[in-house]
């Protein structure tokens, strides 16, 4: 219910009236039976856009640290996130990466949207990452399309570690549904879940026209924290 006073009362119209989105293949959504959306992700924003504009329910596979914050920040967010259904996932990899998997078949299962950003993370920069396999996993098992997404403009209205969102126009752009039934029963195989993750990322660069990066995100955030800090020591040091 807090859902849906939400996206029809309370965040949905206020959202479209400070950021105007234009959206655009909302006929690409199937109209019933599960699906996933693998978009680009650029900005905490999305996390609100998207379901904001989409005819049907959403959940997304979130990030367990939306959960799992202290203070009365942390509370809040973590409340909001659990009173609109979204499923709190640990990044760490491995047999984490397998729980995600078996929770988004559950959605999936019950004939929903499934909502997933492959790259694992927000982009720092506004590139776009290497996808990880779990999305190709999840569509070759649950037998499900594939509709690719790309947030235009989030990046610019809220990049990583800006509070609060500036008030601009942005772009919701949906692509073509894709399918991989001729993957059939080979979703274990790891060559092939890299190779139609590979296919979906290039679904979603063809639509937000981005520079692609074939790295993982959280690896290049490290390697440059990383720089950073010996940077900082080394100047300390002088």
């Amino acid at each position: 219910m807090f859902y849906y006073v939400l996206k029809y009362v309370v965040l949905g119209p206020l959202l479209r009236v400070l950021f105007r989105p234009r959206i655009e293949g909302m006929e690409n959504i199937p109209e019933e039976g599960a699906a996933i959306v693998a978009g680009n992700h650029l900005s905490f924003s999305d996390h609100f856009l998207m379901p904001a504009i989409l005819p049907r329910r959403i959940t997304f596979l979130a990030k367990a640290e939306y959960f799992t914050g202290t203070g009365l920040k942390g509370r809040l967010t973590a409340a909001f996130f659990h009173s609109i259904g979204q499923i709190p996932v640990d990044r760490s990899g491995g047999k984490a990466g397998e729980s995600a998997i078996r929770e988004g078949m559950k959605v999936l299962g019950k004939g929903e949207l499934l909502g997933i950003y492959p790259e694992g993370t927000r982009s720092h920069d506004g590139r776009l990452y290497k996808g990880k396999v779990g999305v190709a996993a999840m569509a070759i098992r649950a037998k499900v399309p594939v509709v690719p997404c790309a947030m235009i403009g989030t990046y610019e209205i809220q990049p990583a570690g800006r509070r609060l969102p500036r008030i601009k126009p942005v772009t919701i752009r949906f692509g073509a549904p894709m399918e991989f039934s001729r993957f059939e029963g080979m979703d274990n195989e790891r060559y092939v879940v890299r190779s139609a993750t590979d296919e979906i990322m290039y679904a979603i660069l063809a639509l937000s026209g981005q520079e692609y990066v074939d790295r993982y995100a959280a690896e290049v955030k490290a390697e440059q924290q990383g720089q950073s800090g010996i940077g900082s020591r080394l100047r300390r040091g002088a």
